[in-house]
């Protein structure tokens, strides 16, 4: 395993890390589905030492993320560990079987309190406004919040998870105002929309985190033009047949003959795309099982710049048409 610095910051990440949404199980907010189905506690805790055996040291959760039964499954399988990083996010709330955002002061203090017990630590590394937009920015003291915790001592770091398909006004924002550390975005083969966010952020000294490297698990090379997916997946109405039609077809023809040429899997591949950027500090593929952890931080290779310009031309030329039905999807 292979790491990088964190922007300006003294945190020293793998460069893949964990991706703890999935471990949160099958949550539901009302009829709306939050998770990825079911999960198994015991598998994740082997998925979790296994990433620590693979070299995995940064983990990124959420305290929505199975309404806090990812971050308490990693706190009673990290506990306190002080060489393995724990970033989680804040803002979305469950009131009356309804998903609220919520970035208030008081409500980010009382949430870090919440996440610190599950984690079972006294800081957090890497705090997270959740896809906070600008209106929040402007109207909410939650910067004024993140401030306080940092200066407390009960986070490091703090910074923005993005929002997955929309230009950046927040990322600008911060910016321009030289508050947080990092960024959490959207980057992969597939959708690139948040590429000169990432080279500007990155040259201001900002930390990235790639999510979604497999877009939902279709870089993988998994599913098939008839994939379903259960109720309780959120991937059932986001992933629906044309998507997955489409989306398959420029795979096949287009970028997956390149496995061959480098002798890699297709997670391989398409984490090696996202890697051959040296803005990204980090990449979190979710991971729920054991063999997950191993697969998705192995079969890294260094790609022609070639191929990497090739695989980037791609997203305006076939990808995005694709983009704007899966952000019309929700």
């Amino acid at each position: 395993m292979r790491y990088r610095k964190f922007g300006n910051t003294d945190l020293l990440v793998s460069e893949v890390g964990f991706g703890a949404w999935a471990i949160g199980g099958d949550a539901m907010v009302g009829n709306t589905p939050i998770g990825w189905g079911p999960a198994d506690d015991e598998s994740s805790k082997k998925a979790i030492h296994q990433a620590l055996d693979q070299g995995i040291n940064f983990f990124d959760t959420a305290d929505f993320y199975g309404l806090g039964h990812s971050e308490t499954l990693l706190g009673n399988t990290i506990g306190s560990n002080p060489e393995i990083l724990i970033a989680t996010k804040v803002g979305h709330r469950d009131v009356n079987d309804t998903i609220v955002l919520d970035y208030s002061k008081n409500y980010i203090l009382q949430a870090v309190e919440q996440s610190l017990k599950r984690l079972k630590r006294d800081r957090i590394d890497y705090y997270q406004l959740h896809s906070a937009r600008l209106k929040h920015f402007e109207t909410e003291a939650c910067i004024e919040a993140m401030e306080e915790l940092k200066q407390s001592g009960k986070i490091r770091y703090w910074g923005l998870s993005l929002n997955s398909f929309e230009p950046a006004p927040e990322a600008d924002f911060l910016l321009q105002h030289q508050k947080g550390s990092g960024f959490q975005l959207v980057f992969n083969l597939i959708n690139q929309i948040a590429l000169p966010v990432m080279e500007k952020s990155a040259a201001a000294g900002y930390g990235i985190i790639a999510r979604m490297p497999l877009q939902f698990g279709l870089l993988t090379g998994k599913f098939k033009r008839n994939q379903q997916f259960g109720k309780n997946d959120h991937r059932s109405f986001r992933l629906n047949e044309s998507v997955l039609d489409a989306s398959l077809s420029i795979l096949e023809e287009k970028i997956w003959p390149l496995c061959e040429k480098y002798k890699t899997t297709k997670t391989g591949l398409a984490m090696s795309f996202i890697l051959s950027y040296p803005q990204v500090s980090t990449v979190i593929p979710g991971i729920r099982t054991k063999e997950q952890a191993i697969e998705n931080s192995s079969g890294i290779v260094q790609l022609e710049d070639s191929d990497r310009l090739l695989l980037q031309n791609l997203f305006s030329t076939d990808w995005l048409p694709l983009v704007d039905q899966m952000k019309a999807l929700g």
